[in-house]
């Protein structure tokens, strides 16, 4: 029985292979609030897809697309304060 090893001498690692780098988990720990309220209003969505949406739904739902909108503005204003503001 003979011993299948592969044909290169040196195996690189592929990019798809590797753990996070600080940078991008920083970018993730600063995006979290957005992706968080992302994840509410789908949740918000995926209730009314079997039936009518009721009062209380629209209301669920309009809430949670103003906190989209919040984090997204609290996420461009932070970014924007940490390039140095716009021109």
């Amino acid at each position: 029985m003979e011993h299948i090893g592969a044909a290169q001498a040196v195996v690189t690692v592929d990019d798809f292979d590797r753990e996070p780098t600080f940078a991008e988990l920083n970018a993730i720990e600063l995006e979290s609030p957005l992706i968080l309220a992302e994840v509410d209003l789908l949740d918000a969505q995926i209730m009314t897809l079997d039936r009518t949406p009721n009062e209380v739904d629209q209301q669920r739902i309009r809430r949670a697309r103003n906190r989209v909108l919040a984090a997204r503005c609290a996420l461009a204003n932070r970014t924007t304060n940490a390039t140095g503001g716009a021109a």
